[in-house]
């Protein structure tokens, strides 16, 4: 404890640390306050009862959870964050397949700055599109005993018009948040925003599990049980994902002048799980996509039937959320970890893997190791991210284990172990002891 109190007082010791973190913080204070404010002319006491049953074990529950309550208070921050990661996951699939993001992509800085603006774009358009959904398709329809929660006198092609602006607005400062983080404070902006939004249900998820327990719809013991192997199980996975597979690198000796270079061992460190959370993120983003489409079709009985394989607790929307983790973690990998790349800085500073030739067959022999230790690490992400859904099948409510179980656990554990690598950098860097007692802490980089 008295280690703990110390590395706390370190951080704010160090005046750009403290900065960041205040100003981090501040902006994640904006984010919530944000989430409250609802949309003008909308009746907030109807809203509440309309929205009681509307995001309930549903998959717009679980856009709720991601959106902090914003979507379920239809506030000015109700599409959340994910039409960005949309837009980053269409500009980042076009990097492997359009030859003019390709070449964006291997033009550093400049090209990084263009892809940053087209992304921005993106974000726009699908906000767009998304808000009309929402406000078309959701909001318009919201009644409580035939009383509707938007007044006769205000409902027409104004109030649309208002309200896809105003959501658009509110999904455009949320980006610029998410980017001044990443840029001024502590961690990634973006993944902070959805960490700080799935926090922020946990007393609500608490509570509903209360009154349930209390009204004796639910078994407490069942539900202590059945979190509490889910827990371990997601646990197990996050320590598994965490581990690595070490390359031995040979450096050959070399004579420059009277100093020798080389002639040492070292290791390429390849993870488990390269791609932290973000897979789960990206699947995420996608697999809401068909209900928004869906929206805008209320009363289309064909397309709401094909709405019903997309619900949240089905199969399908299991198998395919599945194969979409499974996809992204490879691809995210790819991205993040190119052995082409380490093969050839390897072989231009005389490096070498015992028994593999420089060139093509190490970046061979990398990539395959990779691909090998990637597969059950992607596979142990899929089935942690579709728990809470079987999970729902033994009474355990929606909310409940959608907080507790597979995604919102993982992205909970993952950027908080991002942004306590940052803060460990910035004291390890100024001579201060970190969080743990050997100066490192062993979570992902970022």
């Amino acid at each position: 404890m008295a280690k703990l109190q110390e590395t706390f007082r370190n951080i704010f010791k160090i005046h750009e640390l403290r900065q960041r973190i205040i100003y981090t913080l501040a902006l994640l204070l904006i984010v919530r306050l944000g989430s409250h404010i609802t949309l003008p002319g909308v009746d907030g006491y109807l809203l509440s009862q309309a929205m009681a049953n509307k995001t309930s074990d549903n998959l717009l529950g679980l856009y709720d959870l991601f959106a902090g309550g914003a979507f379920s208070n239809v506030a000015i921050f109700a599409l959340g964050i994910m039409p960005y990661i949309s837009a980053s996951i269409i500009i980042q699939l076009g990097g492997a397949v359009v030859p003019f993001i390709q070449k964006l992509q291997r033009e550093g800085e400049e090209g990084r700055k263009k892809i940053t603006q087209y992304t921005r774009v993106g974000t726009v358009i699908i906000s767009i599109f998304q808000a009309t959904g929402v406000v078309t398709g959701v909001v318009m329809n919201l009644s409580v005993e035939g009383q509707s929660v938007i007044p006769a006198e205000i409902r027409g092609v104004g109030f649309v018009i208002t309200s896809v602006i105003l959501l658009v607005a509110g999904t455009i400062f949320m980006m610029w948040m998410g980017e001044q983080i990443t840029e001024k404070g502590i961690g990634n902006g973006i993944s902070l925003i959805i960490f700080i939004n799935i926090i922020n249900r946990f007393p609500f998820a608490i509570l509903d599990e209360y009154r349930l327990i209390s009204s004796g719809t639910r078994n407490i013991i069942i539900e202590i049980v059945i979190l509490s192997l889910m827990v371990l199980i997601i646990a197990g996975v996050i320590l598994v994902t965490q581990g690595t597979r070490r390359i031995p690198v040979q450096y050959a000796k070399r004579v420059v002048g009277r100093k020798v270079y080389g002639g040492v061992t070292q290791y390429i460190p390849l993870r488990v799980n390269t791609a932290g959370v973000m897979p789960i993120i990206f699947a995420q983003a996608i697999m809401f996509i068909p209900a928004t489409v869906l929206s805008f079709f209320p009363d289309n009985e064909f397309l709401q039937a094909v709405a019903g394989y997309f619900q949240y607790t089905s199969f399908t929307y299991s198998f395919v959320y599945a194969l979409m983790i499974i996809f992204f973690t490879y691809f995210y990998t790819a991205i993040a970890f190119n052995p082409q790349d380490v093969a050839e800085n390897m072989k231009k500073q005389g490096g070498f893997v015992p028994g593999i030739r420089p060139g093509k067959q190490t970046s061979d022999f990398i990539d395959n190791i990779l691909t090998k230790i990637t597969l059950p690490g992607s596979i142990f992400l899929a089935i942690i991210a579709i728990l809470p859904a079987f999970i729902n099948k033994f009474g355990v409510s929606g909310s409940f284990a959608s907080f507790f179980g597979g995604t919102s656990l993982l992205i909970l554990v993952g950027v908080a172990l991002d942004s306590l690598q940052q803060i460990e950098s910035h004291l390890l860097m100024r001579h201060y002891d970190g969080f743990m007692k050997a100066g490192k802490l062993r979570g992902r980089k970022g």
